[in-house]
C-alpha cells in the first residue's frame, strides 16, 4: 500500500471536472492522489467540508518597506492565510517603491520565513526604468510589472502616452494596470468637497477610468502587449474590456462587488474611500451582470491599510485604500450563498484565472503533480466578522459586523497545514512562486 505524507479525509473535492467525494493524497508538497486507498503520517478530517484549490489573492499592498506602520509582509500574510488565501502577488508602492532588481531582493529576503503564504512581487514601472523591464519582469520571485496611469498611495506614475508606449515595449508578460487618467482628475479636482467623502467618485468619476481603459487598450494593441486591468469599477469598462480579451483580462474586488456608494459613505465615511472608488448601487449591479456574462477574469481584494487615525483625517486629506485580504474569500462565499455566482465560477477567479493569466507552475487547481494548495471552506457555517479576528495591523475592516454564510476553515500551502479554525501554524514557511516565463525562459 502507497504511503503518503498527509491525507485529507472526508470532503467535497473541488476537481478541475467538477465536484467528488474523495480523500486527497499528499507526498513531498505535491498532490500525489485523488482516492484509492494508502497509509498517510497525518490525516485531517474534512468530513462536511469543501476542499477548493487554493485562493490566489492578485493583489495586494503589504506596505513594506517604509510603511509598516500600516502593514508589513508579515502581518499581511498572516491576515491572508486566515481567510483561506494561499497565495498574494504584492504591489511595489512601497518606500521605496519597488522599481529596481535591488528592491525584488530585498523583498524576497523579507519574506523569508515571515510571509505565511506564498508570494510574489510586482516591479513598478516608471519612465526611468522602463528600459530594465523586460530584465526585471524575468527576476525569480516576480509577478511582473505595474503601471500606475493614476496618482494613488505612493509616487509610481506613468501617465504620458510615450511613456506608457516605453514601458509596454519593454518585455512579454502580461502587464497590470491602475486605469485612472490622471489629466482629467487633475482637471476635476476642484469637485473634491471638504469632509465629504461622498464627492470621491464625483472627483474620480466614471469618465476617469474610462479614458484610461480605452488609451491603454489603443497603446496595448500599438504595442503588441498582454495588459489586465485592475480593480475594473464600471460596467461600461468590462463591456468594453470584453471586446478586446485577445489582449486584455481584468479584475473586479469584492468591496465593488459589495458595496454602494449610497449606504457605504454615510455608514463608513473616509473608511469607503478607496481608488478608483466605491461607485452607486447601480454600479455594482452593473458589475455583477458582466461578472455572470464572464468577462472578469479574477477576483483580487486590493488590500490596501491606512490606520484608522489616518482614515480618520477629513476627507480628501485622508488616504485612498481599505484592508481586503482576509475578507476577500468570506464575502465572496457569501455571495455564492446568495446565488450571485456559483462556486464554480469563484474557483475559477481564484485559482485557475490567476493560474491561467500569469502562469503560474504548480498551482491553480488540484491535480495530481500540482502543489497541495487547499483552502478548506464550510459553505454553510453562518458567522459574524469581528475585529479580533482580523489580523491587519490596521486593525479594522468595513466589513466588521457584517453576518456572512461560509466560511474559511483550513489553509494548507504545498502539504503543510499553515491555518486551521483560527489557529495558525508555528511557523510561517511561505516561499516565492514560480511562472513559466521566468522559470522556463
Amino acid at each position: 500500500m502507497a504511503s503518503f505524507d498527509l491525507k485529507l479525509a472526508g470532503g467535497t473535492v473541488h476537481l478541475p471536472g467538477g465536484p467528488a467525494a474523495q480523500d486527497l493524497w499528499v507526498r513531498d508538497g505535491r498532490v500525489a492522489q485523488i482516492g484509492g486507498q494508502g497509509d498517510a503520517g497525518a490525516v485531517i478530517d474534512c468530513t462536511g467540508l469543501d476542499v477548493l484549490p487554493g485562493v490566489i489573492d492578485t493583489q495586494v499592498h503589504f506596505r513594506e518597506p517604509g510603511l509598516v506602520h500600516k502593514e508589513d509582509l508579515e502581518t499581511g500574510s498572516r491576515a491572508a492565510v486566515l481567510g483561506g488565501v494561499t497565495a498574494v502577488f504584492e504591489m511595489p508602492n512601497t518606500n521605496p517603491n519597488t522599481d529596481s532588481a535591488e528592491a525584488i531582493a530585498d523583498k524576497l529576503a523579507r519574506a523569508k520565513d515571515r510571509m505565511w503564504c506564498d508570494h510574489a512581487f510586482y516591479v513598478g514601472a516608471t519612465a526611468a526604468n522602463a528600459e530594465q523591464l523586460a530584465e526585471l519582469e524575468r527576476l525569480p520571485g516576480t509577478a511582473g510589472v505595474k503601471i500606475f496611469m493614476g496618482s494613488s498611495t505612493g509616487n509610481l506614475l506613468v501617465d504620458d502616452d510615450s511613456n506608457l508606449l516605453r514601458v509596454l515595449r519593454s518585455g512579454h508578460r502580461r502587464v497590470a494596470i491602475h486605469a485612472e487618467d490622471e489629466d482629467r482628475m487633475n482637471d476635476r479636482a476642484g469637485e473634491r468637497v471638504t469632509g465629504d467623502p461622498r464627492s470621491h467618485p464625483v472627483w474620480r468619476d466614471d469618465e476617469s477610468a474610462m479614458i484610461a481603459t480605452r488609451r491603454i487598450l489603443r497603446l496595448a494593441r500599438e504595442a503588441g502587449r498582454r495588459i489586465h486591468v485592475l480593480h475594473v469599477t464600471t460596467p461600461a469598462e468590462l463591456e468594453l474590456l470584453g471586446q478586446n480579451k485577445d489582449v486584455a483580462s481584468c479584475e473586479v474586488t469584492p468591496q465593488h462587488l459589495t458595496l454602494a456608494g449610497e449606504k457605504a459613505y454615510p455608514r463608513l465615511g473616509t473608511q469607503a474611500q478607496m481608488n478608483p472608488p466605491i461607485r452607486s448601487g447601480a454600479h455594482r449591479d452593473g458589475l455583477w451582470y458582466w461578472l455572470n456574462q464572464g468577462v472578469p477574469d479574477v477576483i483580487g481584494s486590493d488590500h490596501a491599510p491606512h490606520t484608522l487615525e489616518e482614515k480618520a483625517k477629513p476627507y480628501p486629506a485622508s488616504p485612498s485604500g481599505m484592508p481586503g485580504v482576509q475578507t476577500l474569500l468570506p464575502l465572496m462565499l457569501d455571495h455564492v450563498a446568495a446565488g450571485r455566482l456559483t462556486l464554480q465560477r469563484l474557483i475559477d477567479m481564484t485559482s485557475a484565472g490567476p493560474q491561467r493569466l500569469f502562469g503560474l507552475v504548480g498551482k491553480g487547481r488540484i491535480a495530481v503533480g500540482y502543489d497541495a494548495d487547499f483552502t478548506v471552506v464550510d459553505l454553510k457555517k453562518r458567522w459574524t466578522v469581528e475585529a479580533p479576528w482580523l489580523a491587519s495591523r490596521a486593525g479594522w475592516s468595513p466589513f466588521t459586523g457584517m453576518t456572512l454564510t461560509g466560511r474559511p476553515i483550513g489553509t494548507i500551502i504545498r502539504g503543510q497545514q499553515v491555518m486551521w479554525e483560527g489557529q495558525l501554524a508555528s511557523q510561517a514557511s511561505g516561499a516565492p512562486l514560480r511562472f513559466e516565463a521566468v522559470d522556463f525562459g
